[in-house]
């Protein structure tokens, strides 16, 4: 059996500079994995098969693992199936990225349990088909998106190593969320990825990325999510420093550098109703995937 790990992700910047004339938007991020992780395990099987644990978690029919496995098959003309069985525990529809990562867990498994030769520009391409966040997961840690988010140039840790990540309680499957938060998008929310440029030059002179942060979702995020406005009021009254959306959210995360500050605002959002959670920052994983204990 091939185990492995599926992070989550925070975007420490993510900026919306217009529309492409493919119709995708063009967007400048940094993303940051994170050690909040679902758990892939792939067997043999004679076809391709998915159980979710807990059992409803997320939707079987249409998953992301689902087409993930499908098209790294038709990809390499493998006839050989699997059995996978995805363990929940990011946030549905949170802005985590936990459906992407599922999928790139599924390719760097699959391509183990296949004997697949594929170089990695190929791997990519495949994640790429599946969403912008997928390429991103195939190595983690630290990185700079570019285009729709797919082009991707590594960084170095920033020097702030943990976070404070909070969701609503009770969300569902949303597939259409991030496509909605887009369309509400006007020209005025669009910028010039400088404060992404202000993020990577902090990071990589070992500064705090404290207040340089900026997510162009967040000018929208009060229509789309009833939860918004409260979560900022409710987190403002802990210790957590600059909040952030987490992607298109509705999750919000602070970052810490002190271990006890951060168990004190996640234990305080807790004791608000809110899953909370303090998760550590990762390096980037080894090509073959994030082991699972």
């Amino acid at each position: 059996m091939i185990r492995l790990l599926a992070p989550a992700k925070i975007n420490l910047s993510f900026e919306v500079i217009g529309r492409r004339d493919d119709g995708f938007h063009e967007v400048r991020t940094v993303l940051q994995a994170i050690d909040l992780a679902d758990v892939v395990e792939i067997e043999e099987a004679d076809e391709i098969r998915l159980t979710v644990e807990p059992v409803g978690a997320v939707p079987v029919e249409g998953n992301l693992v689902l087409r993930a496995a499908e098209a790294l098959r038709e990809a390499t003309g493998v006839s050989a199936g699997a059995a996978i069985t995805l363990t929940k525990r990011i946030p549905v529809a949170a802005g985590l990225g936990g459906g992407s990562s599922d999928a790139a867990a599924t390719l760097l498994g699959l391509r183990r349990l296949w004997g697949v030769d594929r170089d990695k520009s190929a791997i990519y391409r495949i994640a790429a088909s599946l969403g912008a966040d997928v390429p991103f997961f195939l190595r983690g840690g630290t990185a700079i998106g570019s285009g729709k988010g797919d082009a991707l140039e590594l960084l170095p840790m920033p020097v702030e190593r943990l976070a404070v990540v909070v969701t609503p309680r009770g969300l569902g499957a949303d597939d259409a969320k991030t496509s909605r938060l887009y369309g509400l998008l006007k020209p005025q929310h669009f910028s010039d990825g400088s404060s992404t440029g202000a993020v990577v030059f902090r990071i990589t002179k070992g500064q705090p990325v404290g207040n340089a942060m900026r997510n162009t979702f967040a000018a929208v995020a009060s229509v789309a999510h009833a939860s918004y406005e409260m979560t900022c009021t409710i987190f403002g009254t802990t210790e957590a420093g600059t909040t952030m959306l987490a992607g298109a959210g509705p999750s919000l995360f602070t970052l810490v550098e002190d271990e006890v500050v951060g168990e004190r605002i996640r234990a305080s959002m807790e004791l608000a109703g809110y899953e909370a959670h303090l998760v550590g920052l990762l390096r980037p994983w080894p090509g073959n995937g994030l082991e699972a204990d």
